[in-house]
């Protein structure tokens, strides 16, 4: 078995005006990092185009008209205060839903152990019929949707560690009995949900929010507990990933202190799960992470336990 790594050069031409923390530079980070010798037997991949049939898994398709009609031909488009689309964003965002289909057709189908998608612009903040922090279409919530509906599946587990907490995924999965989701975050942050009281239609969603300059110690604890008493006799059938990692201690735009190994940390947890439940199948993408170097570093202790643990 292997570890897939999924991106494309259009990720790239998703451009953001200087100064931006979301910045195509994240991915030159990451590529920097995976091209150690330890990455040589990674299986790259391109990421393939999504279709507006994926996208209206999480979306309307005006939502999708909305977008396509403010997509600028030169320089920007500002759609809030934080979420910008210049002339390449449209197709990168429908990479990234491309290759997380990809990677669990791929999968499923027990081609590779698990995969990791470096596609941007990130999603887990796009609400049903709204862009904002950043992300255009709710990526992960989209694949979530594809493997319930395409391949039957009625138990997914949906974990997110961003600093920020997945409004977008929760907004979509919020009516969803097929999941459960879990997201782990400071609060209070942007955007300002993830309480306790938050629990889904179905009390299919788990809210673990964390004070700010809360550390390793501590998050390991509050996703051990859910990882035994919630996860494990849920017995999912596959794992998806929102993996944002500005929770660690040199991120810019948050407080919580985590460090490098605790990534690593939440990499062997995740695999544990999956090769209890769902014979180690686990697909992984990036969301938040904006300090290069801690980006790179993260991305890198993550993906290295991909890899061993799929071995």
């Amino acid at each position: 078995m292997t570890t897939l790594l999924y991106t494309h050069p259009v990720c790239r031409e998703h451009v953001t005006p200087p100064g931006h923390p979301e910045q195509v530079a994240r991915l030159d980070a990451i590529e920097t990092a995976l091209s150690a010798s330890d990455f040589a037997v990674l299986d790259r991949r391109t990421a393939p185009m999504g279709t507006l049939d994926h996208v209206r898994l999480g979306h309307s398709r005006r939502y999708f008209e909305k977008l396509d009609d403010a997509a600028p031909v030169e320089g920007w488009a500002q759609l809030d205060g934080d979420t910008f689309m210049s002339p390449g964003s449209l197709e990168a965002a429908f990479r990234a839903i491309g290759a997380n289909v990809a990677a669990i057709d791929t999968v499923l189908a027990g081609e590779a152990q698990n995969a990791f998608v470096a596609c941007r612009p990130p999603g887990h903040h796009a609400e049903k019929a709204t862009p904002m922090g950043f992300c255009l279409f709710s990526t992960v919530a989209i694949a979530t949707r594809y493997a319930a509906e395409h391949h039957g599946l009625d138990r997914i587990a949906v974990l997110d560690f961003d600093v920020h907490h997945g409004n977008g995924t929760q907004d979509v999965l919020w009516h969803e009995s097929r999941v459960r989701f879990v997201s782990s975050h400071q609060m209070p942050l942007y955007p300002g949900s993830g309480g306790l009281h938050q629990k889904g239609a179905f009390g299919q969603i788990i809210n673990i929010p964390l004070e700010e300059a809360t550390g390793g110690e501590v998050m390991q604890e509050a996703w051990e507990e859910v990882f035994s008493a919630v996860l494990e006799p849920y017995e999912p059938q596959l794992v998806l990933v929102s993996a944002g990692f500005d929770a660690h201690r040199r991120d810019p735009l948050a407080g919580l202190q985590w460090e490098t190994e605790d990534f690593a940390w939440l990499a062997h947890r995740i695999c544990d799960l999956a090769d209890k439940c769902c014979e180690g199948r686990v697909v992984s993408s990036l969301e938040g992470g904006y300090d290069l170097q801690a980006l790179g570093d993260s991305v890198g202790a993550y993906v290295k336990v991909m890899m061993e643990r799929g071995a």
